[in-house]
């Protein structure tokens, strides 16, 4: 626990969890992303691939939520890494990174990727700030001319 924040695998489906997807959702579709340009996991697609879901809490509430599915040849994909607006610059994103990276280094994971969408300036710089760099966007995000694709070795 750092700066109060605890970092736990969460359920999918767990009502905290759905609330926190829903409002990445929202949020992305209010910065004129259209559902085509939207590549997001709904709660059914997080449980049916695996993901590895972790959720940061503060005080009990749950305030934060990040993915990260196993994919072949020694490769991961962050998926719906999120953080409540009211928490965002408070570590919970850091402590969510940190436990994602953990977790893929546990689990064999040489490269890890991610897709972000290119009105997300404050998430490219995040995740800059993590070892990110972008690359050539790799399937299924290839005609997607608003993905941004970044990956980092592990």
């Amino acid at each position: 626990m750092e700066n109060g924040i605890v970092v736990a695998p969460v359920p999918v489906r767990e009502p905290d969890v759905v609330r926190l997807v829903e409002a990445l959702t929202v949020d992305l579709a209010g910065r004129g992303y259209t559902p085509e340009e939207t590549f997001g996991y709904s709660v059914e697609q997080l449980a049916s691939s695996g993901v590895h879901l972790v959720g940061a809490r503060v005080g009990g509430r749950l305030v934060g939520i990040g993915g990260l599915e196993l994919q072949a040849g020694a490769t991961a994909e962050l998926k719906r890494f999120y953080v409540e607006p009211g928490h965002r610059g408070s570590g919970v994103a850091d402590a969510v990174m940190g436990s994602l990276l953990a977790y893929g280094r546990e689990h064999g994971v040489r490269v890890l990727r991610l897709e972000t969408g290119d009105r997300q300036h404050v998430a490219v710089a995040f995740y800059r700030r993590h070892g990110f760099v972008e690359v050539p966007r790799f399937p299924p995000y290839l005609a997607s001319e608003t993905s941004v694709c970044m990956q980092r070795d592990l």
